[in-house]
């Protein structure tokens, strides 16, 4: 086997640092680690938190988020990139135009809002930008309950709803959109991805736990890196379910931290 042959794809991460480890650009290397991928990332924010909540939220300015960006594709063929949170108008705008200019491609896009402890992360009115710069340039667009609702200002109570608003998601622009239902009130786990034409039902068994600290951002990471070992959407999105379900499994039962904890990204918990 060649050199070339042993070399993994490469996966970009566009988000903001959690100092407890837990979501953001360290949930996503984990997790491109986990899947063997190697990653790669452009940090757009600096957060003091934990598994309690967020305490400080420092934006970085879109030049610096740029030149790291600029930084890794000038040296390496990045397959696909994730972009979680980016806190304000001037990133979501720097996103949109690296785009339009090929500068990242297969771009997973989740729109980050609001953390899983109920911590707003981005300035007020930001969402705004991301329907009218971001959507229509996405590849895939992975949106929980509540930033679904957010962005088509509607409320969604039931899997019938939460079909429409895939169908809605994508008519803004998305050429995917994978809206997760976890939050519902339903027996089972479902997840609607869409294409504008065709919905799939994902579904998974509910995992009783407060462990889901960086669920977004390890599902949306996982497609991304799947997308960069050359899977098609649908088997992209269905591993990385199957991956996020394990690695909340494995989790479910660690008291790491005083509130929502995090994930078991290696499987640590089936080697014990």
């Amino acid at each position: 086997m060649s050199p070339v042959s042993k070399t993994p794809p490469v996966a970009l991460t566009i988000a903001g640092s959690d100092s407890s480890g837990g979501a953001g650009i360290q949930a996503d290397l984990k997790t491109f680690a986990a899947l063997k991928v190697y990653g790669t990332s452009a940090i757009t924010a600096i957060t003091a938190q934990n598994t309690k909540g967020v305490d400080k939220v420092q934006i970085l300015l879109p030049d610096m988020v740029e030149a790291q960006v600029q930084a890794v594709v000038s040296d390496m063929f990045v397959r696909a990139t994730k972009v979680g949170m980016l806190g304000s108008f001037e990133n979501v705008a720097l996103v949109a135009r690296m785009i339009d200019e090929g500068i990242i491609e297969k771009v997973v896009i989740d729109p980050v809002m609001v953390s899983t402890s109920g911590d707003r992360l981005m300035n007020l009115g930001v969402d705004k930008s991301y329907v009218e710069l971001l959507l229509p340039r996405t590849f895939i667009l992975t949106p929980n309950l509540t930033e679904a609702q957010t962005l088509i200002r509607a409320e969604i109570s039931s899997v019938d709803e939460l079909t429409e608003a895939a169908f809605t998601l994508c008519s803004m622009g998305p050429k995917y959109v994978l809206v997760k239902g976890g939050h519902l009130n339903s027996s089972e786990s479902i997840d609607i991805l869409c294409d504008g034409r065709n919905a799939h039902q994902l579904k998974g068994r509910r995992i009783s736990t407060e462990n889901t600290h960086g669920t977004g951002c390890t599902l949306s990471s996982a497609i991304a890196a799947s997308l960069a070992k050359g899977q098609d959407v649908l088997t992209a999105v269905k591993n990385a379910k199957i991956y996020v379900s394990k690695s909340i499994e494995g989790g479910s039962f660690w008291a790491i931290g005083k509130g929502n904890g995090p994930l078991d990204h290696f499987g640590w918990s089936s080697e014990n």
